[in-house]
């Protein structure tokens, strides 16, 4: 087996799986106000072409971890069928999900092989979360984190996206939430994929501020840094931790080891990639396992050394989060 590895000697095990672009929230930094255009069902990958492209990525290529994610994956029939599917591959199988249907969902899952789960929480305050996602499900998400706790979904952790302005005031009170339910909050930079191409850098809460914030009210201690993208503070009571993904402010691209499959089979080096790899129309035109490694490895090594949000010349990618997959 021959490492993934892109022209600057990073390997990639990491892939993240879009299995829709749909939602059942409409989120104001995902999607606009007037909605999008869904991809037809017959656009979608299905969950044999998903299986294949997954088993071939770990048997041939070295991945040891795949996410599947959205738009909102929990709205795609018998998600715990695909995650059955993928199981059995043995490697670390984890769910990026808005919340809403993990009452439900939670123990299926589980059961169906699933390990870990992150949840995405902006807002604990209803009115906020109203205005933030459109619709007033703030507690059907605390209820999913609660019973993704009970179903074993070790470890559970809760994504924020803190923008200046609308939701920094509520660092110390996530923080709170995460050490009183037992999951890891992680807070996560204002990046350059909003629905509405509004995004501007004054609105990016820094991970220094935000640290800050937190040690002022629960002292914490930095965790020495590993591949993962977030930097990690634990509390000094004992009580957990935290993270931060600093993707603005103290880009993490010389580590990355992920790549993306979008719902519609693009195959993307890159979060801010400004396109990708067709692997839906290879997938069924016939071809043979050799002839796909060699498209995902040629669509690896192609990656650049970084986003360059920072760069006068950054261009943002066509596509939003929920097109694209977190």
């Amino acid at each position: 087996m021959l490492p993934l590895v892109d022209g600057f000697g990073r390997t990639h095990r990491d892939l993240r799986i879009s299995v829709t672009d749909r939602c059942n929230l409409r989120c104001t930094y995902c999607m606009p106000e007037a909605g999008m255009d869904w991809t037809p069902r017959s656009e979608l990958l299905t969950y044999e072409e998903i299986e294949r492209v997954a088993r071939l990525c770990v048997e041939r290529l070295g991945v040891d971890s795949i996410r599947l994610t959205g738009g909102e994956p929990t709205v795609r029939a018998d998600l715990d069928e695909l995650v059955g599917r993928l199981a059995p591959l043995g490697i670390d199988l984890s769910l990026t999900t808005n919340g809403t249907r993990l009452v439900d969902l939670a123990g299926p899952l589980a059961r169906s092989g699933l390990r870990r789960i992150n949840v995405s929480l902006d807002s604990l305050r209803p009115d906020r979360f109203l205005a933030l996602t459109r619709r007033d499900q703030l507690g059907d998400v605390v209820a999913g984190i609660r019973a993704a706790v009970a179903a074993g979904l070790a470890p559970v952790k809760v994504n924020c996206v803190v923008v200046r302005g609308v939701n920094d005031d509520e660092v110390v009170d996530l923080a709170a939430f995460g050490r009183e339910l037992g999951v890891t909050v992680r807070f996560i930079e204002f990046m350059p994929l909003d629905a509405s191409g509004d995004w501007d850098r004054g609105a990016v809460v820094p991970l220094a501020e935000i640290v800050a914030a937190v040690d002022e009210v629960f002292p914490v201690e930095p965790v020495a840094r590993t591949s993962e993208p977030a930097d990690r503070f634990r509390y000094l009571d004992g009580a957990g931790e935290f993270g931060v993904i600093p993707t603005v402010s103290n880009a993490f691209c010389d580590r990355c080891d992920r790549i993306r499959l979008t719902a519609d089979g693009e195959l993307r080096n890159c979060l801010f990639a400004l396109g990708g790899t067709d692997l839906r129309t290879l997938l069924r035109a016939g071809v043979d396992d050799d002839e796909l490694e060699s498209a995902i490895r040629a669509c690896v090594r192609d990656k650049w050394a970084g986003h360059g949000i920072s760069n006068v010349d950054f261009v943002r990618p066509p596509r939003s989060m929920s097109q694209i997959g977190g």
